[in-house]
């Protein structure tokens, strides 16, 4: 992947994207394989707004069953299957317990219904992918972390985990292989119209601030929380923050869907690279788009949540990382305005103004590829072309073409020679896909490669300098929250970081200067920790 500045007044595009997360992304994608000449910017680095903060799981939401949404269940739940068949890399399957205790809000019956049907709109024929009932002493030794006292049993039942992050930039890498021009750090500063319709945009390098004018036949805002601050889409939609906390290991290879006492949100306990992921909250949110953080408050509220189920509590002191985050909603006027964002469909619209741009209000990660496949279609429609979905079924641009599970066992064997430990090698294969290989010859030449980055954490060398040199990486915490996200996962020092830059300095051609600038705008994720 390389930044091709230049590339955008080439040409002239039949389609310009603005906003790089993963609706972006999967637009571009599909349109490139379609045939269309494609650009795609983003004012920050690729999923570096809600596209990163999610709760990492590609999953038909089970709690919408209880809003009757089950519409976008099926439609989520058809996605999921799909994306463990063709991305078996990056979405894997993830188990669930969801304990059942006297007198809480949801019975052992209503659950039984709800997960029932949660596997009928499946569609999933595999036993493993189905619900399953275990008495109090079964779940109990599934998940020993959580209170006894009043426990009757507990079901299980699977969904699926996914890298956000990582999802967005293989089809930012997948889209740019395609023919698409794929540039981070790049604003849109004015739509060009004639005779009343948008036919391109003033670009601006956020790297030198230069501008420059691109021709576009067709414009989609996929800009997310961004679309409240312009006209018309900022009266399409209503935020609400998520918050989330890193903290220390407490799951194996299942998690955790739980209840909170206070108000009755459904909220997770997750496995993420060997530590636990806590959320998410579901607020409001009115303030600035470009200041979204964990508040007292947020973080009060989870801990107090999780702490009603487990044994041993959790204090503020055992937070190792958090992050938050801004979901779009669609702006329903039938919608009560005092209800609850939980209450708020997950859906996704796309809406045209009358100068002929287009803009995706709301949606979900799970979902997100087939609403991009219907802004694809309306812009294929507009421009008087019949192109077919081009990304229903296709293998995911880093994914091994033969058998994965032959092809992991293979490529575990080569880590173990190579003097990679096996959890850092289980968590590459999964990061790269079919790019491990190019990390493997890394620490075939330097065998000191091979270590890891932080001793705790399963990230190495090698792959630092990977994604630093091919990844279109511009500042430190590109590298360090996106890439590889060391900056929620560890209270890592500022020697630890001043390391790091220096390490890929030559790499990114950093003087002593900008490696301190660039150790300075990682403090905005340090101060969450």
């Amino acid at each position: 992947m390389k930044r091709d500045l230049a590339a955008l007044s080439a040409q002239s595009f039949d389609l310009l994207i603005c906003g790089g997360g993963i609706y972006g992304a999967w637009t571009a994608y599909d349109a490139a394989l379609r045939g269309l000449k494609v650009a795609i910017i983003e004012q920050n680095d690729w999923a570096s707004g809600t596209s990163s903060a999610s709760t990492k799981l590609i999953h038909g939401g089970l709690r919408y069953l209880e809003t009757y949404d089950f519409k976008l269940v099926r439609k989520s739940l058809q996605e999921r299957t799909m994306l463990l068949r063709v991305a078996p890399h990056r979405v894997w399957p993830l188990h669930f317990g969801v304990p059942v205790y006297a007198q809480q809000r949801i019975n052992r019956l209503q659950l039984k219904l709800g997960l029932s049907l949660y596997d009928y709109l499946a569609s999933d024929t595999s036993a493993s992918m189905r619900h399953r009932y275990y008495d109090a002493k079964q779940f109990n030794a599934y998940f020993p972390m959580i209170r006894e006292d009043s426990l009757k049993g507990g079901f299980t039942y699977a969904d699926a985990q996914t890298d956000d992050a990582r999802l967005t930039l293989e089809l930012i890498a997948g889209a740019q292989t395609a023919g698409a021009c794929c540039v981070n750090y790049c604003r849109l500063i004015q739509l060009s119209e004639t005779d009343g319709k948008a036919d391109g945009a003033i670009i601006q390098d956020q790297l030198t601030q230069n501008k420059q004018r691109i021709d576009a036949k067709q414009i989609v805002f996929t800009t997310g929380q961004w679309l409240t601050e312009e006209a018309p889409s900022s009266a399409w939609c209503r935020l609400a923050k998520g918050v989330h906390l890193v903290m220390p290991a407490l799951l194996n290879a299942e998690a955790l869907l739980l209840t909170a006492e206070s108000d009755g949100r459904v909220f997770f306990m997750v496995p993420w690279y060997g530590l636990t992921l806590l959320g998410t909250t579901d607020t409001d949110f009115k303030g600035d788009v470009e200041q979204v953080t964990a508040e007292d408050s947020d973080i009060d509220y989870l801990l107090a949540a999780v702490n009603s189920y487990l044994n041993t509590p959790w204090t503020r002191s055992d937070i190792i990382g958090s992050f938050a985050g801004v979901r779009v909603f669609k702006q329903n006027i039938s919608t009560v305005s005092s209800s609850s964002p939980s209450a708020v469909s997950r859906d996704w619209e796309l809406k045209s103004a009358p100068n002929g741009v287009h803009y995706a209000i709301g949606g979900k990660i799970t979902s997100s590829r087939q609403d991009a496949t219907r802004i694809v279609d309306a812009i294929c429609a507009q421009l008087g072309v019949s192109l077919p979905c081009a990304t229903q079924d296709r293998l995911f641009p880093w994914a091994p073409q033969e058998n994965f599970t032959v092809w992991s066992a293979r490529m575990s064997d080569q880590a173990a020679q190579l003097g990679i430990d096996a959890e850092s090698a289980h968590w590459l294969l999964r990061r790269h896909g079919v790019h491990s290989v190019e990390i493997f010859q890394r620490i075939e030449m330097e065998s000191d490669l091979a270590q890891r980055i932080i001793p705790s954490l399963p990230f190495l060398r090698a792959d630092l300098m990977h994604c630093a040199a091919t990844e279109m990486v511009i500042h430190l915490d590109d590298l360090l929250r996106r890439r590889m996200p060391l900056l929620i996962l560890s209270k890592i020092t500022e020697d630890q970081l001043l390391k790091i830059a220096q390490y890929i300095a030559g790499i990114l051609n950093w003087s002593s200067t900008q490696i301190a600038q660039e150790i300075t705008r990682c403090d905005r994720y340090r101060s969450m920790q």
